[in-house]
């Protein structure tokens, strides 16, 4: 298992799917996952600490893997079959070690909200060539933020679609899941 961050996210204008890219820390693998609309729309909500009112579903996970007593010690996606990616959540107890699996799209957005680190299996891990990145996109390093400006105050759901439609689709594009 290679860790790797949220790099971006964005929507595929070839398939009208939003993908969150994870690149490997320290290095130029990325794992692209086409996720569904509410996941993403979590996932930008919580890296732009945008908090709303009541909790989401993930936000609602989180406080139960706190309120009893849990830690989540690390996800780990671990495979792809059929286009469909699985993860799993390893979950620390007062009791040992539990793994729940779960669909990567909400476990990066649990793992978000807990500061958890993110694991992927090295055959999912691609190698993107110099001549395949658009240009000016960064190749190296820790360092990269998300592309993802920051909202302004709370936004109402087709604010948020017409928000996360305008994200960079030129960046997945050659990427099929």
């Amino acid at each position: 298992m290679t860790e790797v961050t949220v790099a971006r996210l964005g929507l595929d204008s070839t398939s009208n799917t939003y993908v969150v890219m994870l690149r490997e820390r320290g290095g130029r693998r990325l794992l692209p996952i086409w996720i569904g609309q509410p996941e993403a729309e979590s996932i930008i909500l919580h890296l732009n600490g945008v908090v709303r009112p009541r909790p989401l579903t993930h936000d609602l996970c989180r406080a139960l893997i706190l309120s009893l007593g849990g830690t989540l010690e690390r996800v780990d996606i671990t495979r792809v079959v059929k286009s469909t990616y699985y993860a799993e959540l390893h979950i620390g107890t007062s009791d040992g070690h539990v793994v729940i699996d779960a669909r990567p799209s909400d476990s990066i957005a649990i793992a978000l909200r807990l500061g958890a680190p993110l694991f992927a299996a090295e055959e999912l891990l691609t190698v993107i060539d110099d001549d395949d990145t658009p240009e000016g996109a960064p190749t190296t390093g820790d360092d990269l933020p998300p592309r993802v400006p920051t909202p302004r105050g709370e936004m109402t759901p087709d604010q948020l679609k017409a928000y996360l439609a305008g994200l960079h689709p030129e960046d997945f594009g050659k990427f099929k899941p």
